[in-house]
């Protein structure tokens, strides 16, 4: 076996998903105190607290308390490379989240024992299913007065239309919840709350008929043993093709900010989660041990160090070896790198990077090279496919207070439209430019970094604007002349985006309808891939 092949099989790649406040964050410090990789976790609970959780470096994330951006951690866990991304829970910033998604090969889904299945998760679990994409589940917060695991089981499997098998069972909830017990090796695993370090054997009692579990927990795990009985008598065996073709998922239960069963989602997800497969572009499939490096850009954050105004682009290794200062491609552009200063990530720190292998993500600083979705290679043309902008469901305006720092207002707003986090329009008659957001919380964070990344006071005002399509033309139907005549007789409603593809903006559905009528040979698109490869116009 190759060593590249060999470093593949030992890369699990994954993102947590869940509704807000699941506690996602938190389990993300706790899976990152286990692998060693941090000494002593933050705290999400106090909005203003003086440690903030280590995945949430973003000033406005540590004023709310929520995750608004996604982020990356690399760590090592029994011989494997774990690359975890969190992802915002907020639906206001799931374009993001779709995004990440691309880029993993299994999710863990992260559920509030107490709220059951909420609306983002049904959302992020559609959008997992439509990838085939792997999930395990983890119950969070059954340190709480919660719902039964039972009826949490049943909820799931007709919520989420997928069938679930308990790796774990809790035994007690709320002040009397005292572990859980491990199916797959006969054991409860003994917790004690607030432990907020790693190390230290934990407590472990062998077997469901251990007089000593009965004898200490009493009727909490008589309870858990009849349940366990019931779920054993009815539940389907764990099948690993059916859960890896994303129809089953394995349940485990526990509460993340107090370490119960933390360990053993860890073991799950090396143990069960895929190392990196098959990865199509449109020539043809990219298989992980190939010998050369490809990657695709599914990320861009910008100001991570405010004080170097960066930008870095996150990119999904989909083959090969990858080293530091090594030549490659942005076949986009045709422009060759050599990047020298390539990072991996621990969320706000970094570390150069020398080598990464297929499945790893890494981090490229640049200015303004690298675009979302610009496949790199050693040289080939290639192009991969799947990663989605969706239109805007809210348009607005925007204005800078001091029209002095109106550069700055551009400045920034280019920057956080490569990146993202909001889509920027230039009108191509006028010059006040509009943003597009799936919700309105994403204006306020764009306000908020606009002031504090970028020094510009910015006004989010209303527009005439309900409706955006982005328009193509076919080579066939006349191709960039069919579209110029477009653009050119409809200049007061049309706008170019960060990749400069032509959008149409309308004031209502039914003016959307009547200009399809009138322009039958153009195509309108309410979701665009990689601009660099459709969108073509004289403009």
């Amino acid at each position: 076996m190759s060593e590249i092949a060999k470093q593949v099989r030992r890369r699990r790649t994954f993102a947590i998903i869940s509704h807000p406040d699941a506690g996602k964050t938190t389990l993300t410090e706790k899976l990152l105190l286990f692998s060693g990789a941090i000494n002593i976790a933050g705290s999400v609970k106090a909005r203003k607290a003086a440690r903030h959780a280590t995945s949430d470096w973003m000033e406005i994330e540590k004023q709310r308390g929520i995750s608004v951006a996604s982020s990356v951690m690399q760590m090592e866990y029994r011989d494997c490379v774990i690359n975890l991304l969190d992802t915002p829970g907020h639906q206001d910033f799931s374009e993001d989240t779709y995004r990440v998604l691309t880029a993993v090969d299994a999710a863990l889904m992260v559920i509030d024992a107490g709220n059951g299945v909420e609306p983002q998760t049904r959302r992020l679990l559609q959008v997992c299913r439509a990838r085939n994409t792997p999930i395990l589940t983890f119950v969070n917060k059954m340190d709480r007065e919660v719902q039964s695991p039972l009826d949490l089981m049943d909820e799931i499997e007709r919520e989420l239309g997928m069938t679930v098998v308990p790796f774990t069972w809790p035994v007690g909830m709320g002040k009397t919840f005292r572990g859980v017990f491990d199916r797959r090796t006969d054991q409860m695993r003994v917790f004690s709350a607030g432990e907020d370090r790693r190390g230290g054997e934990e407590e472990a009692l062998i077997g469901l008929d251990n007089p000593e579990s009965v004898k200490r927990f009493g009727s909490d795990f008589e309870q858990a043993k009849e349940e366990l009985e019931l779920v054993a008598g009815a539940s389907t065996a764990f099948d690993k093709e059916e859960f890896l073709a994303g129809r089953q998922t394995p349940m485990l239960f526990g509460s993340a900010v107090n370490n119960f069963g933390v360990r053993e989602v860890l073991d799950a997800l090396v143990d069960l989660a895929p190392p990196p497969g098959d990865r199509p572009a449109m020539q043809r499939v990219v298989k992980p041990e190939e010998p050369k490096f490809t990657g695709v850009v599914f990320k861009i954050q910008a100001n991570m160090d405010p004080a170097h105004r960066d930008r870095i682009a996150f990119v999904r290794l989909a083959s090969g070896h990858f080293q530091r200062g090594m030549k490659i491609k942005v076949v986009r552009s045709g422009k060759d790198l050599r990047p020298n200063t390539v990072v991996s990530f621990l969320s706000q720190r970094r570390e150069l990077l020398d080598e990464a292998f297929a499945g790893d993500i890494i981090g490229i600083p640049n200015h303004g090279v690298l675009q979302l979705g610009d496949t790199l290679t050693e040289g080939e043309n290639l192009q991969f496919t799947g990663l989605p902008f969706f239109a805007p469901e809210i348009i607005r305006s925007v204005e800078v207070a001091d029209p002095l720092r109106t550069k700055q207002l551009r400045a920034g707003l280019t920057q956080l439209g490569e990146e993202g986090a909001i889509q920027v329009f230039r009108p191509v008659a006028g010059s006040v430019l509009l943003l597009g957001a799936v919700g309105q919380l994403q204006f306020e964070v764009v306000a908020h970094r606009l002031e504090h990344e970028y020094g510009v006071k910015a006004r989010i005002m209303g527009s005439p604007y309900q409706v955006a399509r982005w328009v193509t033309c076919a080579p066939e139907d006349g191709g960039e002349i069919e579209l110029k005549k477009f653009i050119d007789a409809n200049s007061h409603r049309v706008a170019l985006d960060a990749v400069d593809a032509p959008t149409l903006l309308v004031d209502h559905a039914a003016t959307l309808r009547a200009v399809e009528a009138n322009w039958p040979k153009i195509k309108f698109h309410a979701m665009r891939e990689h601009a660099g490869l459709v969108f073509h116009t004289g403009v």
